[in-house]
């Protein structure tokens, strides 16, 4: 039985791919901060597969490590290894963009997928097999207003993946990246910091992605013979173009 960590697992494209994975039979390790939802999930899916839950910050270097790296025996070999947990705080100018944001986005979408990365790594390299999927974004490969920092970070998450599957080439990894357009998530609001009817109106007028289209993506990907590798994947929804081009009615 295989065994999947899952970052940002509380909620969102997390979430729906715990279920996603639980379907096909992996044994979770569903990791966030809001223990609660990690525990409500937890109850539903434990009905198919083993389920541990591990919460954290992933800003937080040394619990990342020390949750990693004291795993119980049942779920110490990671299989695959899905860099989920990612946010946007704000969306202002450069010149009026708050430090606190530009922290926390370099934070959690740089940083915090390298500490979770690095203390998974050692042992895919040990048993020589491993699946890595880093979740960038469209913002990683193209840069629009007001987003700056935003995507500079997930421009960083790109490079990332490209570096990681370099460097562990040979040693039986496989790394890739999915790059979601808009997703009706709570994405936005955070992005907001909590305005719900701002949020609610970046999906107003057209059919966003669903956390379930990403999850579904990501069980296509895991289950591919073991000599694919998605290597980097884009995906919008019908009516997006670009970040900033949508057709909305």
């Amino acid at each position: 039985m295989k065994t999947a960590l899952i970052t940002g697992a509380s909620s969102g494209i997390g979430k729906e791919t715990a279920k996603a994975l639980a379907e096909e039979g992996y044994n979770l390790i569903i990791c966030g901060r809001r223990e609660g939802r990690l525990n409500e999930l937890k109850e539903t899916l434990s009905k198919k597969v083993d389920v541990l839950t591990l919460s954290f910050d992933v800003r937080d270097k040394e619990e990342v490590f020390k949750k990693i790296e004291n795993l119980p025996p049942d779920f110490s070999n990671i299989d695959i290894l899905i860099n989920n947990a990612g946010n946007a705080h704000g969306l202002e100018t450069i010149q009026d963009g708050s430090i606190e944001d530009w922290d926390a986005m370099i934070d959690i979408n740089v940083k915090g997928l390298l500490y979770v990365s690095k203390a998974v790594i050692p042992g895919m390299i040990e048993r020589k097999s491993g699946h890595i999927i880093n979740i960038g974004s469209t913002a990683g490969k193209e840069v629009y207003p007001n987003g700056n920092v935003y995507c500079a970070s997930k421009h960083a998450v790109d490079a990332i993946n490209q570096g990681m599957r370099i460097d562990l080439n040979g040693k039986g990894i496989r790394v890739g990246a999915i790059n979601p357009g808009l997703v009706e998530t709570e994405f936005s609001d955070v992005r907001f910091k909590g305005d719900k009817e701002k949020a609610k109106k970046v999906y107003q007028g057209f059919k966003a992605l669903q956390p379930e289209d990403i999850a579904d993506i990501i069980r296509f990907v895991v289950t591919r013979p073991y000599h694919v590798n998605i290597a980097d994947l884009i995906v919008m929804c019908t009516s997006q173009a670009t970040s900033t081009i949508v057709d909305k009615n």
